[in-house]
């Protein structure tokens, strides 16, 4: 699941976010960790345009500095950048400051990239919006090179160059921590197939999910790359048991409703789901999570 409070975009967010803060984001943490959730994610944007401060907001916590704040309060959840906007730094950059996080929580690292949508964010720290696509395919190429086992890692492309250089720390995943990209775009889909350790849905309603998660196996089957890759969706709002309030769109219901609901995301081919709760605060996401933890969770292998 993905953090509450570090991203507080009108799409997502829930009101009680807007006053709450570190000691929250902490609770909601520990509370995954304790339960048995795969993974926390953290989202990414450096600066945040003013026509688009509306929607967005202008809170978005810096990914790394969070995952490594969460990382000395858990001990085994893994932590997920969903997702890092890599093209906007480089990648020896990214390299160290996730390299790190992996090396301080004891290898619990995924690190999520994707191709970002902000115009003046890209502008602003002088990187060409237009071959953003372009400069995170290199990105990812490079990322693979510097994550990985050796302490100076070389690589040499169009964007980026770098050999001679000592990287440390290394991470504690061997041969490095995975790279999942993010994205439902025609590029995207082939940068996660040709180049990623897994992929990440941005939102597919699931009518177009089958669709996503056939062409990823083409890709995949055509470039000849065997070996694990990890598929994820994002679900509907959820709620364990009856609302008590009004609004669409939540899937709610007893734990084997939701379940049954839930397992069509396997049979659509998603190896791990996201799944977000709708709730009035933190103490009812808590009783949210420990409610799907107990009662949801154990019905959706089986």
């Amino acid at each position: 699941m993905q953090l509450p409070v570090q991203s507080l975009s009108t799409l997502y967010a829930e009101p009680w976010e807007v006053t709450a803060g570190p000691a929250e984001l902490r609770e909601v943490a520990r509370a995954a960790d304790r339960l048995g959730f795969a993974y926390v994610a953290t989202c990414d944007h450096v600066a945040v345009p003013a026509r688009l401060a509306a929607a967005m907001g202008t809170v978005w916590y810096d990914p790394v500095a969070t995952l490594a704040h969460v990382a000395a309060v858990t001990e085994r959840v893994l932590l997920l950048s969903h997702v890092a906007v890599a093209a906007l730094r480089h990648p020896l950059v990214t390299a160290k400051q996730y390299a790190t996080v992996d090396r301080l929580s004891g290898g619990r690292l995924v690190l999520g990239v994707g191709a970002g949508h902000v115009r003046e964010e890209f502008e602003a720290l002088g990187v060409d919006f237009r071959r953003r696509g372009e400069i995170l395919d290199e990105t990812v190429d490079a990322l693979t090179a510097a994550l990985g086992p050796e302490e100076f890692p070389e690589f040499r492309g169009r964007f980026f160059r770098f050999a001679g250089l000592g990287l440390a720390p290394r991470p504690v995943r061997v041969p490095r921590p995975p790279v999942w990209v993010g994205g439902s775009s025609p590029a995207a889909l082939r940068r996660a197939a040709l180049r990623g350790d897994g992929w990440l849905s941005q939102g597919d309603p699931r009518e177009r999910l089958p669709d996503r998660v056939a062409e990823l196996r083409r890709l995949r089957e055509e470039a000849g790359r065997t070996g694990p890759f990890a598929i994820g969706a994002i679900t509907e709002p959820l709620y364990v048991g009856r609302p008590p309030f009004s609004g669409g769109g939540v899937l709610a219901g007893g734990p084997e409703e939701l379940a049954e609901s839930l397992r069509a995301y396997r049979a659509m081919g998603a190896d791990q789901i996201q799944v977000r709760f709708r709730c009035r605060g933190v103490a009812e996401l808590v009783g949210q999570m420990e409610a799907f933890a107990g009662a949801v969770a154990p019905l959706l292998n089986g």
